[in-house]
């Protein structure tokens, strides 16, 4: 199916542009390289995860009715002030 064995079961058929954590296998622990493209791309996620939590403790995100390119507008200024706060 073209999905590598080793993939995060949640983005099964996402695609190959999707990368997830390599998992350990059962019984087997991961080689240095494995363990440090996990550190490596754990260290890319957290900024990104961190600001969708910021984004989602913002009131005017709960129940928005505005057009999707003005959300997005209105995400990049509240990571902008959030980011210089």
């Amino acid at each position: 199916q073209g999905v590598p064995v080793l993939a995060d079961r949640a983005y099964l058929g996402a695609g190959p542009w999707v990368t997830t954590p390599i998992r350990r296998p059962p019984g087997h622990d991961l080689t240095l390289t494995r363990r440090t493209v996990n550190r490596a791309l754990s260290a890319a996620r957290a900024p990104v995860q961190r600001g969708v939590a910021r984004l989602k403790s913002w009131r005017i995100f709960r129940r928005a009715r505005y057009s999707p390119n003005r959300m997005s507008s209105i995400a990049a200024a509240v990571l902008t002030l959030e980011r210089h706060r």
